[in-house]
């Protein structure tokens, strides 16, 4: 069976069984979301097997399960009608599919040279942000304790920016350089969660905010792995996030 075909069937699959979970009752909804991100893991193995190994190759499972697990979330959050939910299964479905050919160009490069690498890799970043803002408005939205949103902003994270910035080197080796890289940044990102946590921000603004700093981060960081990082890479990025905390200033009630 041709890769392009594996594509479609995962794809078919997962939106299939992302219709199935609004079947469910409300107590094994998230049950079932986590058994649809394990299904996922199964899914992209089968789809991408020629390219994986017991190596860094299988950070290319990351982002797809994490995509998985944020949009089903997600979808809780929304209205309860046909308007909503049918645009999000379309759009999960388009995403599953982009994601089954961008994880497949990135196996294929960590073995060989390939042409569409440098689309993938912005395909790829792009596909970080939007489950990187996927997830944080699941976690601000369960309005929990200090304790354990800082932990689920540390591991989400840490797990996005590990597989955003080993698609940059593609090495199938170990790389320490990518770890610190990664957990440096994710130590970030959680104290941006941290000093949300004490800002009177909606969930969404500050989902924004946080999605933002990723960018900046992932950015940031894959220059430096590109050897790239020059003055006026840092200034645009600096730049972005200068123009989102000043409007996350103004949009904030403050007092009352």
């Amino acid at each position: 069976m041709s890769k392009r075909r594996r594509f479609v069937i995962t794809s078919l699959l997962l939106s299939l069984g992302f219709i199935a979970i609004q079947f469910l009752t409300d107590q094994i909804r998230f049950w079932a979301i986590a058994a649809l991100g394990i299904l996922t893991i199964i899914l992209f193995m089968w789809s991408l097997w020629e390219g994986l190994d017991k190596n860094m190759t299988l950070l290319t499972l990351v982002l797809p399960t994490i995509f998985t697990i944020g949009v089903g979330i997600f979808w809780f959050l929304l209205p309860t009608n046909i308007y909503t939910r049918i645009p999000i299964v379309i759009f999960y479905g388009i995403g599953i599919y982009v994601l089954c050919l961008t994880m497949n160009i990135f196996s294929v490069a960590a073995v060989r040279t390939i042409a569409l690498l440098r689309a993938a890799r912005g395909v790829g970043f792009v596909l970080s942000l939007v489950t990187s803002f996927l997830v944080f408005d699941t976690i601000l939205s369960l309005r929990s304790e200090i304790y354990i949103l800082l932990p689920l902003v540390f591991v989400v994270s840490q797990l996005l920016y590990l597989q955003g910035y080993w698609a940059v080197l593609l090495e199938k080796e170990f790389s320490k350089d990518i770890l610190s890289l990664s957990l440096i940044s994710a130590l970030v990102t959680s104290e941006v969660a941290l000093a949300l946590y004490f800002w009177p921000i909606t969930v969404v603004v500050g989902s924004l905010f946080l999605t933002v700093a990723f960018y900046m981060l992932l950015g940031l960081g894959q220059a430096h792995l590109e050897e790239r990082l020059f003055s006026g890479t840092v200034r645009e990025h600096l730049a972005v996030g200068l123009l989102v905390f000043i409007s996350m200033f103004f949009a904030t009630h403050w007092g009352g």
